[in-house]
């Protein structure tokens, strides 16, 4: 998961990193993983505090950068970026606010694909929860009930059922 998400990363730093002269090219890399590390971070940092119901939420379909995390996030890759290039706000935050929103609704997008395994909600919350949660338990707090093998397809087709598939 975590090397889907650098490459991701890459996919969209065009503009914001590689093209941006504030950033200098042989550092590109660092910067690149710097906002992978801040969206893995925030989603962890919040499994970690059991807010579950906003890492659920995001992936559940609309506007992932609506969801209260993705300001988290874009904030520590500003902090990231002021701290380890020496950016003022201004360029940090044009830096942030490039990448990581397209950067977040791509990761939302292909984690809700059925026909994208790049990225699967159980493996994220299993990575953002450090191994130490229950994922059948926590996507059942989310779908009012246990999950079931009665249609078939047990924890996919509940998973599916949370994004309206």
């Amino acid at each position: 998961m975590l090397d889907n998400l650098l490459d991701l990363v890459k996919q969209h730093a065009g503009s914001a990193i590689i093209d941006n002269s504030a950033i200098p090219n042989e550092r590109n890399d660092e910067a690149v993983s710097l906002a992978s590390s801040s969206i893995f971070d925030t989603l962890k940092n919040a499994a970690g505090s059991g807010n579950l119901s906003d890492i659920m939420n995001m992936f559940q379909g609309g506007n992932a950068t609506s969801n209260p995390l993705a300001n988290v996030m874009q904030n520590g890759f500003v902090q990231n970026l002021m701290s380890k290039f020496g950016l003022d706000q201004n360029a940090a935050g044009g830096i942030a606010s490039n990448l990581i929103p397209s950067v977040l609704q791509n990761f939302v997008s292909k984690t809700n694909d059925p026909n994208d395994n790049s990225f699967n909600l159980q493996d994220i919350v299993r990575k953002v929860g450090g191994g130490n949660l229950d994922v059948q338990s926590i996507i059942s707090q989310f779908t009012g009930g246990g999950i079931s093998n009665s249609s078939g397809g047990g924890v996919m087709d509940t998973i599916n059922g949370l994004f309206g598939k």
